[in-house]
């Protein structure tokens, strides 16, 4: 070791991290995803903190769709898209997502970090402006960063900021201006007011582009998105998303919009061009997964069902939870400490979930973030709102009866 310091200052930081509270320990499970999941100490554990909001990441049908996709396409191409990584199973998903979500044309990512990363320096330079939401997912932010385009900032779903910054980028003349936001803001379970959103866009001259992450596959009446859900399909320019969460749970994403944007994309966004293609067996199930929500709502409808009922009982057991209808539930426990204690006083019960705080939440707002899924049962919901009230009334959080 040439540099003996760089390492131990390394530790110090890690030390310091263990000490604020802040350190991130992974949870090893030994099964594979679902509504119930085995630790690696074999417990079992109802989760409460997945993004398989469709219950699809461990489901049957999705696996056999991957191994059917496996046996045809093989395990992987050694290749990026451009030079012989494509096959006809990634143009079928393009093709199938394009449909989906009322677009001309997509293009797929080794995950959705990528599709925002790679979205905004080919399409954008200094001549422009990108007017962001200042809660957007930190892969828009890195994005942005990596573009020469002036950087508008507008306050937390505030629509008057969002004018005010349309307005400066105006008053700047700045050639093209893009507004990019959240579909859903996944620490609060919030939605973007994508219809205001669209009429100052018209307004001003502006493109729109949302990532759709936590809301493709269940949002809207037909799943298709918050874009559904605020009655703008067709009205946004650029939309990015996932297929690691609702859409089958592995990895990969996805940027759709215009022709001209797809194909521009396809020409210089550097993670399409520099990473290794998504692996096909993810391509097949991801096709699957789209026909099957296509052709019913059932899991859609289970999955707001059991966010109704459990939104409605937290709050009856005396729990402070953000207002909405999202399957995101963050339950407010105000306190760092106390939202460490009560996660791990949760796990003991038998319960998986996530403590937040700042600086991933603001000073003040920490919380337990609940996420709820179509493969969560009635009696699995009951035990975990019981745990909840054994926990919340052991730390003092709610009061006794």
């Amino acid at each position: 070791m040439s540099d003996p310091a760089f390492y131990s200052g390394l530790q110090q930081k890690l030390d310091t991290l263990k000490t604020e509270g802040l350190f991130k320990p992974e949870r090893v499970l030994a099964s594979r995803q679902g509504a119930e999941v085995v630790a690696a100490d074999g417990r079992t554990l109802i989760n409460m903190c997945a993004n398989n909001y469709l219950g699809l990441s461990g489901d049957p049908d999705t696996q056999k769709a991957a191994e059917a996709a496996l046996q045809k396409y093989g395990y992987g191409l050694s290749s990026v898209r451009f030079i012989c990584g494509t096959q006809t199973v990634h143009k079928e998903l393009e093709k199938k997502l394009s449909e989906f979500l009322g677009t001309e044309d997509t293009i797929l990512y080794a995950a959705a970090f990528d599709a925002n990363g790679g979205v905004f320096e080919p399409l954008f330079d200094e001549n422009d402006a990108i007017i962001s939401d200042a809660l957007n997912h930190a892969s828009i932010i890195d994005g942005v960063r990596l573009c020469k385009a002036a950087r508008y900032r507008y306050a937390n779903n505030d629509m008057a900021d969002l004018e005010t910054q349309l307005q400066a980028a105006t008053s700047a003349g700045k050639r093209h201006k893009i507004i990019v936001t959240d579909g859903v803001f996944s620490m609060d379970g919030t939605i973007a007011q994508l219809d205001r959103i669209v009429e100052l866009a018209q307004k001003y001259g502006a493109l729109t582009m949302i990532d759709e992450s936590h809301a493709s596959g269940f949002m809207g009446r037909t799943g298709r998105g918050t874009h559904e859900h605020c009655g703008v399909i067709g009205k946004i320019d650029i939309i990015t998303g996932t297929l690691g969460k609702a859409l089958g749970g592995a990895m990969g994403g996805f940027t759709s919009g215009r022709r001209e944007v797809i194909e521009t994309l396809r020409q210089k966004s550097r993670p399409y061009l520099f990473s290794n293609t998504l692996a096909p067996m993810i391509a097949g199930a991801s096709l699957a997964v789209l026909e099957r929500i296509g052709k019913s709502t059932e899991l859609r409808d289970r999955l707001h069902e059991n966010t109704a009922y459990f939104r409605r009982e937290i709050e009856r057991i005396g729990f402070t939870i953000k207002p909405g209808t999202h399957p995101v539930v963050p339950v407010m426990l105000f306190d760092a400490p106390v939202a460490q204690k009560f996660a791990a006083r949760m796990f003991e019960l038998g319960v998986l979930l996530s403590g937040f705080f700042y600086p991933v939440v603001p000073m003040g707002q920490a919380r337990v973030r609940v996420q709820l899924s179509a493969a969560h049962t009635r009696e699995q919901l009951d035990k975990v709102l019981a745990a909840f009230e054994q926990a919340g009334r052991e730390l003092g959080i709610i009061k006794a009866a």
